[in-house]
């Protein structure tokens, strides 16, 4: 049976480097390049902003889910993602890494929900993750980092956390427009609803997916957040950028 796989990264960047999601976008290309998996997205979830907390810029944390080939072992996956963090994580970072199957991950879907509200400490991390049999590891700096991957992974489990940083052939679609039964068809993008909630069901209905179309993850699907594009040559509009940061920072 194939195995849903969450795999959590954090501060993997420094000042003057690309940060975590370029890193794990990267990292899950990395995987289906070496056949291991197939990527379904890859997530940003946003943590507390503290003075007690050090960070690079924006204290997030990411998450690739995936669906493990039949019949591969997880070993494999986490010695890939050690050996490229090892390559590519900036000088200076804390690196964590959190590689979980997807319904073991729900058992630590309060931890996500508390690092986006207090100040956690590795040794929560280190002892919640052995309880539930998860691995969890630092692999630079004073491993800080293990905070925030177990949080990615636990709030990715949720289903209403974070916005997709990769949907497959989203990115590369900016600025076109297409019909919704096109975008379901060509990207990982699962459903297109408004702000409210309501979903966009006719197939030929057009869409302008604008310059930043980011679908978040609402119900656990990639959801595209669109408005009527009044007075415009489609249907819908995706929604600008502040707003979609707003409903998913």
């Amino acid at each position: 049976m194939p195995l849903n796989l969450l795999i959590g990264l954090d501060d993997t960047d420094n000042l003057t480097s690309r940060g975590t999601g370029f890193r794990a976008r990267c990292l899950a290309a990395e995987l289906e390049q070496a056949g291991m998996v197939e990527v379904t997205g890859v997530t940003r979830h946003q943590l507390l902003v503290d003075d007690a907390i050090p960070y690079t810029s924006h204290n997030s944390s990411a998450c690739i889910s995936a669906v493990v080939n039949d019949g591969a072992e997880t070993a494999p996956v986490i010695e890939l993602c050690r050996d490229f963090l090892g390559r590519h994580a900036a000088q200076g970072s804390d690196v964590g890494l959190c590689v979980t199957a997807y319904a073991v991950a729900e058992k630590v879907r309060d931890f996500g929900y508390d690092a986006q509200r207090t100040v956690l400490r590795r040794l929560q991390a280190e002892q919640l993750a052995r309880s539930e049999n998860i691995h969890l590891e630092g692999l630079t700096g004073d491993h800080q980092g293990m905070i925030g991957a177990l949080a990615a992974v636990g709030l990715h489990s949720t289903g209403d956390d974070g916005r997709y940083i990769w949907v497959r052939g989203i990115r590369e679609r900016k600025g076109e427009t297409l019909t919704l039964a096109e975008l379901i068809k060509t990207t990982g993008v699962q459903i297109v609803v408004t702000l409210d909630g309501t979903p966009i069901n006719d197939l030929e209905t057009t869409l302008d997916l604008g310059p930043w179309p980011r679908p978040v993850r609402m119900n656990g699907r990639a959801t595209l957040l669109v408005e009527k594009n009044n007075g415009g040559d489609t249907d819908w509009k995706v929604l600008d950028k502040e707003t979609i940061k707003s409903f998913r920072p």
